[in-house]
């Protein structure tokens, strides 16, 4: 299995503070050593950084804990290989272009049998079923609109593509258009959204503590989604199975699986 992390904010913010925690499960506190990745979105475009090597050991991933890359949307994903070589092609996050628009995915689990879905626009370039249902995904997208839909239309078909690549096995996710991050829990999955009255945090895998009353702006808000908690003393809420977050700005949306309903995360700073 793998770790996912990923992030939403209201203004272009630095993730150093959780990418910490997830490098280190990179092949030193978790046993995800076969590749990992980021991806910084900037307006429509992506930043993107890649090794098939673990992130605990790597002096690139050391280096983006000491640069503060501001973004408003990030991807992130430590792997633990189960399906496909250990190699850069198969390392997450995954990257294509549709409707303008630069798409980022990264996956956690396992999906029998995806590989025999046909493909037609897009190409897996590696061989993990991940980045082949990442294609798919997009398949149905371009197959349903030639352009970009509205974010409602945008909600309710990515929900779907989920709820059918969900019974196929385990299915944890992260895809973003650069103007929506999706989570969708196949297994575990869980958040937080840190805004005022900001308080302070603990890394869960190395003694890290920031003050975010000292970080953030008094309008600032993030949300922080990743596999297991990061920190210890925060509260974190866990995600339903089957459900996916729709978040823009930091602000969070949780899409049922049944399709009849949505309904605004419950108050997003407190417990």
């Amino acid at each position: 299995m793998c770790e996912l992390l990923g992030m939403s904010a209201n203004v272009p913010t630095d993730i150093r503070f959780s990418f910490a925690a997830l490098a280190r499960r990179g092949g030193e506190t978790g046993p995800h050593a076969d590749g990992w990745g980021i991806s910084f979105y900037e307006g429509r475009g992506a930043r993107a950084f890649h090794e098939p090597e673990p992130s605990a050991q790597s002096e690139l991933a050391r280096l983006l804990r000491r640069t503060p890359i501001k973004s408003r949307i990030v991807i992130a994903h430590v792997r633990k290989a189960n399906r496909g070589r250990v190699n850069l092609e198969n390392t997450h996050p995954f990257s294509r272009e549709l409707w303008g628009r630069r798409w980022t995915f990264a996956h956690n689990g396992q999906l029998k049998g995806v590989k025999r879905w046909p493909l037609t626009w897009f190409k897996p370039v590696g061989s993990t079923d991940s980045e082949h249902a990442f294609c798919w995904m997009l398949d149905q997208l371009q197959q349903r609109w030639p352009d970009l839909p509205s974010p409602a239309r945008l909600d309710r078909a990515v929900a779907d593509l989920c709820a059918e690549l969900h019974a196929l096995g385990v299915f944890n996710m992260l895809l973003s258009d650069s103007r929506t991050l999706y989570a969708h829990c196949g297994k575990r999955l869980c958040y937080l959204t840190r805004c005022a009255p900001f308080g302070t945090a603990t890394l869960v895998d190395e003694d890290w503590r920031v003050d975010f009353a000292q970080e953030t702006g008094t309008d600032d808000v993030v949300t922080v989604i990743a596999t297991k908690a990061l920190t210890r003393d925060e509260c974190w809420t866990d995600v339903e199975r089957g459900h996916v977050l729709s978040l823009r700005d930091g602000a969070v949306r949780i899409l049922k699986p049944d399709g009849r309903a949505s309904a605004r995360a419950p108050s997003p700073c407190g417990c």
